[in-house]
């Protein structure tokens, strides 16, 4: 019923695009969703065979180094108050600087490799797998662990039998997050400084006026990131059964 009502909302909003485009009248700025189509189809194998991979490799790459780095700090501030102290200002300082202003930089030192785009991916998606998986690791009960400590437990069995279980429904609420984020921040860098990638391939087009080719690698990112989060949301399901159940 949910996915009926959607597929509604969907179906109403590309007709009214689709009317509106046609009224409109100039392909350049506004293409209609079948215009959009017809152009990703002549160009697909440009899209999906030579930039998509470009633009899924900086995804991936980026997103690995956000959750190793991220879920790291993570326990290392919930275990250390002295390390949350100095770094917790820090990581909330990151996200206080405009991206579009951090990208020409990393362009600068990194040059028109992947790096660029991966620095850019994972500035952008760090920081709510971090505070997620903090908050998770922090919202342990007190008396549960002492009950632990009670009963023989050492503080790594607290760790892996109690506040790991607790705190993964937050880990792949920020994960959810951050796919998404990963897609955005690959386009951005992609877009300020690349010689491939969907992002690029977008700039490309705009530059030669031709709106449906401009749209065509949007909706293809708009897929990958739909495709990311539902695979999280799979992968959730799996791993928190227990949860599920109850």
């Amino acid at each position: 019923m949910k996915n009926t009502a959607s597929l509604v909302i969907i179906a109403g909003f590309l007709s009214i695009w689709e009317l509106g485009a046609r009224l409109y009248g100039k392909a350049f700025i506004l293409p209609s969703p079948i215009q959009i189509f017809i152009r990703f189809w002549e160009l697909r194998e440009v899209l999906l065979l030579k930039h998509l991979p470009v633009t899924l490799m900086t995804i991936i790459i980026g997103l690995a180094i956000s959750i190793i780095s991220g879920t790291a700090i993570a326990v290392l501030m919930s275990s250390r108050p002295g390390i949350r102290k100095a770094l917790y200002p820090i990581l909330i300082a990151s996200q206080m600087v405009p991206i579009i202003a951090l990208a020409p930089i990393f362009v600068l030192w990194f040059g028109y490799t992947i790096w660029s785009k991966v620095a850019v991916t994972v500035l952008i998606t760090f920081f709510p797998i971090t505070v997620n998986t903090f908050d998770g690791l922090s919202s342990g009960k007190k008396d549960i662990q002492e009950l632990f400590l009670t009963m023989g437990a050492s503080k790594k069995d607290i760790f892996y039998k109690y506040s790991v279980p607790t705190a993964l429904p937050h880990f792949f609420s920020g994960m959810k997050v951050a796919v998404t984020l990963s897609v955005i921040g690959a386009a951005i860098g992609e877009w300020l400084g690349a010689q491939a990638g969907l992002g690029y391939f977008s700039r490309r087009m705009m530059t030669q006026f031709d709106g449906a080719a401009v749209f065509a690698p949007i909706f293809v990112l708009s897929a990958v990131g739909i495709g990311l989060f539902i695979s999280v949301t799979i992968i959730e399901n799996r791993t928190l059964k227990w949860r599920i159940k109850n």
